[in-house]
């Protein structure tokens, strides 16, 4: 299956390079580029791409608010976004997760590591590590300013289990490994806390059990 991307980005050179890389790619061809936010969003409805790749600095509008756009319209249900920053923009990451992105790259990553990145969240995985993604979170979190979602109480002992080790950075392999559960198991589980909380994936769990208090700073 071929994976169609759109790029979003600014820089005229920036996304040259990128759909070189990604038509480098069997798997994968590039189905538009947008310089601005708002472009984005006009390509995401027209093209229905499976990924965005979003940088959050652009003009017009920008690449969070560009997200939350795609991610509210049920007509591009299934298009994920994957969004570029740079290391010193920790609080747009988490929101643009919270807008409904599927995972977060660095702009200086390397290119193997890109094509990765978009194979994942175009399967529908979030591309979370238990490093700098917990890391990040937990510091933007710690803010007075950071806003307050309800707690997962309508979840069970054991959903609360997997979703704090989710929040870890682990996979439903690692999960059902941690637990005495099948790979496939520990993903229903994901799967219902996801239906559950109303989340869009499994980068918007960890959001939830940071601000609720299910996971604290310290204890990754």
């Amino acid at each position: 299956m071929t994976i169609r991307v759109l790029l979003a980005d600014d820089q005229t050179l920036v996304r040259a390079a990128f759909a070189m890389l990604v038509e480098s790619a069997r798997d994968m061809e590039v189905v538009g580029q947008a310089g601005t936010g708002r472009e984005a969003v006009a390509l995401a409805r027209g093209e229905r791409p499976d990924l965005v790749v979003m940088d959050i600095r652009m003009p017009d509008l920008d690449g969070i608010e560009a997200t939350r756009l795609i991610a509210a319209d049920e007509d591009l249900t299934g298009v994920r976004v994957l969004v570029l920053t740079t290391y010193d923009t920790d609080e747009n990451i988490v929101e643009a997760l919270r807008a409904g992105a599927s995972g977060f790259l660095v702009k200086d990553t390397r290119p193997a590591e890109l094509l990765d990145a978009i194979r994942t969240v175009a399967a529908g995985e979030a591309l979370l590590s238990p490093g700098p993604t917990a890391r990040l979170i937990e510091r933007f979190l710690r803010s007075p300013s950071a806003p307050a979602t309800g707690g997962p109480e309508c979840l069970s002992g054991r959903e609360r289990e997997v979703l704090t080790l989710l929040a870890r950075g682990l996979n439903n392999t690692e999960i059902g490994e941690a637990l005495g559960l099948s790979p496939l198991t520990a993903k229903t589980h994901v799967s219902r806390i996801m239906g559950k909380l109303g989340a869009r994936d499994r980068a918007q769990l960890v959001i939830v059990a940071y601000e609720s208090g299910l996971i604290t700073p310290g204890t990754i």
